[in-house]
């Protein structure tokens, strides 16, 4: 027995479902980003403040707040990815063939910013 394709209100349905997945997405891309943005400049601002003037040693230091932050942004971004990725794969085998998210790319993009931030912070410590 062959499946009837679904009626105009289940396909819009779905693709309600697609959109909301790709907001939520681009969410967590933006949160991730501002994580790894400030930690990347906490790590930068303290660098620059610290060839200025001595301060007391604290008890974590910025640059290590600052990489922290980059690491929790990239993991974030991540698992927010894989839930996408998840998500995605039980809609397509729900309601068939889905559009491409363009929002994945755009978190392959940022991570790999992410990265290289990550890079240049840790190999200066």
């Amino acid at each position: 027995m062959t499946e009837r394709p679904p009626d105009a209100s289940t396909r819009l349905a779905a693709e309600r479902t697609r959109l909301a997945q790709e907001r939520t997405l681009m969410a967590w891309i933006r949160t991730c980003t501002s994580l790894i943005a400030f930690g990347f400049t906490i790590y930068q601002l303290f660098l620059y403040i610290n060839t200025k003037e001595r301060f007391r040693t604290p008890v974590v230091s910025p640059q290590v707040f600052g990489v922290l932050m980059i690491v929790t942004g990239l993991t974030a971004l991540a698992l927010a990815w894989i839930q996408h990725r998840q998500q995605m794969r039980a809609l397509r085998s729900d309601f068939g063939t889905m559009p491409y998210s363009i929002a994945s790319i755009i978190a392959g993009f940022i991570a790999g910013l992410g990265v290289v931030a990550l890079l240049g912070v840790t190999l200066r410590l």
